[in-house]
């Protein structure tokens, strides 16, 4: 066993997995967290990191910190995405990352992010779905799709996500129909785009991760309150995915801060990332008919780019 410790930061979440991992890639779970500090906070606007967001950043890092060394991690990986990706002060991120943690916090492209989240979404698929498979981390400031059946043949990233559009479009509650329009509209662009190097037609299994798309599930599920093991592998038909979007697009924020599943982090955002992950699967859906195919159900994934980084870690070794 080797003992690794992974985390990822993206736009709305910093998370952290520590985790052994045998020889045959399996991982065994010590610690799980997500906490959201919102690093992305005006990126899209400003193209810099706002100083309150990287002090609640780096706060967080300071407490993922003391458990790592507490399990005592024997590698250790932080993983930086959009938002930093983005940002022209992510040096001052970097920083502070490097002296909290006393490792290099690597600033990832899309194209590495999609590959890792490929590693830890199909990690765990065993044989129960049939590849290709078309693989959709849904974050706060990109969207990472993969198409692949073993490992990745193609990947792209959107610079759509939960934070961005509701930054740049959503601002009534609940959004006004131009507000939406306009949402979808960039939506479709960028799946316009990322459908010239990732063939969305090829999906026999397509695949959803992080908070959005599990969110969703859980809303489609009739959850009552968020459980892990009842979404992680969820397989739900389309149409049912599609209505429980446009329900979590509709609502007021005041019920969607009543739903026992939401993470409070998440209700001002889920309108739109609910959006996002509608739109993907609509595209993805009318791509293999085109083929002649049909895509009937959609899998959701609690593993993703977390379990990739850490499987990486231990790589390393």
């Amino acid at each position: 066993m080797t003992r690794v410790a992974a985390i990822d930061c993206g736009t709305n979440s910093i998370r952290l997995l520590v985790a052994d991992v045998a020889p045959d890639g399996s991982l065994t779970d010590l610690v799980r967290r997500m906490e959201v500090v919102r690093l992305g906070q005006g990126v899209d606007r400003t193209g810099e990191l706002a100083p309150e967001a990287l002090a609640r950043t780096l706060e967080m890092t300071r407490e993922y910190a003391a458990t790592i060394a507490e399990l005592g991690a024997e590698h250790v990986r932080f993983v930086a995405t959009s938002a930093t990706r983005d940002a022209r002060n992510r040096q001052e991120f970097v920083d502070g990352v490097r002296e909290i943690l006393g490792v290099e916090p690597e600033v990832v492209a899309g194209d590495e992010e999609a590959e890792l989240s490929f590693a830890g979404a199909t990690s765990v698929l065993g044989g129960e779905h049939g590849g290709p498979f078309v693989v959709v981390d849904l974050g706060g400031g990109s969207t990472e799709l993969v198409l692949g059946t073993t490992t990745p043949d193609a990947a792209h990233s959107m610079d759509v996500g939960c934070v961005r559009m509701t930054e740049r479009h959503l601002h009534d509650d609940p959004p006004t129909a131009e507000q939406e329009a306009g949402a979808r509209a960039d939506v479709r662009a960028a799946l316009d785009t990322a459908q010239q190097t990732v063939d969305l037609g090829q999906a026999v299994t397509l695949v959803g991760l992080a908070g959005s798309v599990t969110t969703v599930t859980a809303h489609a599920l009739g959850l009552p309150v968020y459980d892990r093991d009842k979404i992680n592998g969820a397989v739900l038909p389309v149409e049912d995915v599609l209505a429980a979007c446009d329900s979590l697009v509709h609502m007021p924020r005041d019920e969607r801060a009543a739903l026992g599943f939401m993470h409070p982090g998440r209700v001002d955002v889920i309108a739109a990332g609910a959006l996002v992950w509608s739109e993907v699967v609509a595209r993805v859906r009318d791509e293999v008919a085109a083929r002649g195919g049909t895509l009937t159900s959609v899998v959701t994934s609690e593993h993703d780019i977390l379990d990739g980084i850490a499987l990486s870690a231990a790589a390393r070794d």
